[in-house]
C-alpha cells in the first residue's frame, strides 16, 4: 500500500527495470502510464479524455522499453496518469495538479486541500523520483558513468497549433548531449528536428532533468517524439531501433563504450 491513496491492489507506481545494469544510459519516462487511483474516480472526465495526451505521452513506453532492452539499461517510468499528478512539475507549481489541461477542465483537480495535493505527492511523485534517486546514487557509489535520458511525446497539434518537428531534442544550460546528438541526427539526413522544440526545459516547467541532471552534472538530454509517429507498434519499432542507432553513435563519440552490440 502506498500512503493512503493507493489500495494494496493497485499497481505500484512506479515501473523500474534493470536497476542494477552498468550501461552508462538510464531511460526515465515522467508521463509513461495513463491509470487513474481508483480513489480519484474518473476526476470526472469522460473515459475518452485518457486516451488523449492531456493523459499520458501516447506511444513513449513501448519506445522507451524497446530503448533500454536494446542497451540492457535501466528504465524507470511513472504509471500513473500526469493528470492525477504530474511527475515533471514541481510540486509548488499550478501545472503540477492541473485544473485545466490544453483547453479541457479537469474537474476533480479544482478547490483541493493541501491534504489532497500531499496525498497524491507521497503516493504518486515521491516514489517515482526517489526510485530514480537512488537508482542515480547507488550508480555513483559505483562509480558508473550515467547518461540520463528523459523520454517524452508530444501531440501533433496544441492549441489549435499544428507542430511540424518529428522529434525534439530538450535541454536547459547543458547541451553536452544535446548537442552531439543534434549533430548525428542531422547527419543521418533526419526529417524535421527540434532544437529546444517544442519545448525549452526550465526549473518551473520541469522536474526531472534540471533536478536529476543538472543539479547533478550529469549528461542528460530530452527526446521528444510526436504521437502520430509511434502510435502504433510499426512506429515505435521503427522510432527505437533508429534512436538506438543514433545513441550508439553517441556513445562512442562521448567514450561510454555503447557503440557495438
Amino acid at each position: 500500500m502506498t500512503d493512503g491513496l493507493l489500495g494494496a491492489d493497485e499497481p505500484a507506481p512506479v515501473l523500474a527495470l534493470r536497476l542494477d545494469s552498468p550501461s552508462p544510459f538510464v531511460f526515465v519516462s515522467d508521463h509513461a502510464g495513463r491509470r487513474l487511483p481508483r480513489a480519484l474516480g474518473d476526476l470526472g472526465l469522460a473515459p475518452g479524455e485518457l486516451e488523449r495526451h492531456i493523459a499520458y505521452d501516447i506511444g513513449i513506453l513501448p519506445v522507451a522499453r524497446q530503448l533500454a532492452a536494446a542497451f540492457e539499461a535501466p528504465l524507470v517510468a511513472q504509471t500513473y496518469s500526469r493528470l492525477a499528478i504530474d511527475c515533471n512539475r514541481p510540486t509548488h507549481v499550478a501545472q503540477s495538479i492541473p485544473e485545466t489541461s490544453e483547453l479541457t477542465e479537469i474537474p476533480g483537480n479544482h478547490l483541493l486541500s493541501p491534504e489532497q495535493r500531499e496525498a497524491r505527492v507521497e503516493a504518486l511523485f515521491r516514489p517515482y523520483h526517489d526510485r530514480i534517486e537512488a537508482l542515480l546514487d547507488a550508480r555513483a557509489a559505483r562509480g558508473l558513468p550515467t547518461v540520463l535520458m528523459a523520454m517524452h511525446s508530444f501531440t501533433p497539434v496544441y492549441m489549435g497549433v499544428t507542430r511540424p518537428w518529428t522529434v525534439g531534442l530538450l535541454y536547459n544550460r547543458d547541451a553536452r548531449v544535446a548537442g552531439p546528438l543534434l549533430d548525428l541526427m542531422n547527419q543521418d539526413g533526419a526529417p524535421y528536428i527540434g532544437d529546444r522544440l517544442p519545448y525549452a526545459v526550465d526549473d518551473l516547467s520541469d522536474y526531472t532533468l534540471p533536478v536529476h541532471g543538472e543539479r547533478r552534472g550529469l549528461l542528460h538530454v530530452g527526446i521528444e517524439i510526436r504521437q502520430d509517429l509511434i502510435a502504433g507498434p510499426g512506429g515505435q519499432a521503427d522510432w527505437a531501433l533508429w534512436l538506438e542507432t543514433m545513441l550508439r553513435r553517441l556513445a562512442v563519440g562521448l567514450g561510454n563504450g555503447e557503440g557495438g552490440r
